[in-house]
């Protein structure tokens, strides 16, 4: 068995025993590997983001959290490189950073010839590389700015260069391609204010948690139709 296949059945093996745990000694028999091969495997799988842990005790051993993990996707391989091509696109936006693990996951979720099919079919697509349109990275702290829900410190620049310090509670992003923007509600001004990533120079993430606040389109001053609300099925 090869490693990528065996990555896949250790995922199966502790989600068919969940939530009781499995020894790497009993692990490594099961796979005839080391128990070093074992360690090292679930090591890959956890930072890879299945959520495997450790259990301690002389009954103890590594267990799958079943409610956070999905049975195999089954995709076809069209749709996994459809999939994988939207992913490739989020250069310069605030989810690029967790694209990379998305797409591996999804790979791993797999049928192995699934899998197979959709890298030989992903292979044939090439995509140009539009040097008229480059992509600014946004910062970690911003990028990760809804999710974490902090108030944030930033120092922006205007558009004439003059540097101001506000803190602000993160609401939304709105963007495009080649520009992306942080919605939030600026305390200097005591409204919503729009924040372009590229401006931002500096971002200090507080202790302080945000009060909730609701984002209405008319907040954002943007004619409509100009733009569209992302949704996770449609």
């Amino acid at each position: 068995m090869n490693r990528t296949d065996r990555l896949y059945a250790l995922v199966e093996e502790l989600r068919a025993v969940a939530p009781r745990p499995r020894s790497a000694q009993r692990l490594a028999e099961h796979f005839e590997v080391s128990v070093r091969t074992i360690e090292r495997d679930i090591s890959a799988l956890q930072q890879s983001g299945v959520p495997i842990y450790a259990e301690t005790g002389r009954t103890g051993g590594y267990c799958l959290d079943k409610a956070r993990t999905l049975p195999p996707v089954n995709l076809t391989p069209g749709e996994a490189v459809a999939m994988a091509l939207a992913l490739r696109r989020l250069d310069g936006t605030p989810f690029r950073s967790v694209a990379g693990s998305a797409l591996r996951k999804l790979v791993a979720a797999m049928q192995t010839d699934d899998a197979a099919a959709a890298e030989e079919l992903a292979a044939r697509v090439h995509l140009f590389t539009d040097e008229d349109e480059p992509t600014t990275a946004v910062p970690r702290p911003v990028a990760d700015a809804l999710s974490t829900r902090r108030v944030l410190r930033i120092a922006y620049a205007d558009r004439e260069g003059a540097l101001t310090t506000r803190e602000i509670e993160p609401l939304g992003y709105v963007g495009k391609a080649a520009q992306w923007y942080l919605i939030a509600w600026c305390r200097r001004r005591d409204a919503v204010r729009v924040f372009r990533t590229d401006r931002i120079t500096s971002v200090t993430v507080t202790a302080e948690t945000p009060p909730h606040r609701e984002l209405r389109q008319e907040d954002l001053d943007i004619p409509a139709g100009k733009i569209r609300q992302l949704v996770l099925v449609g």
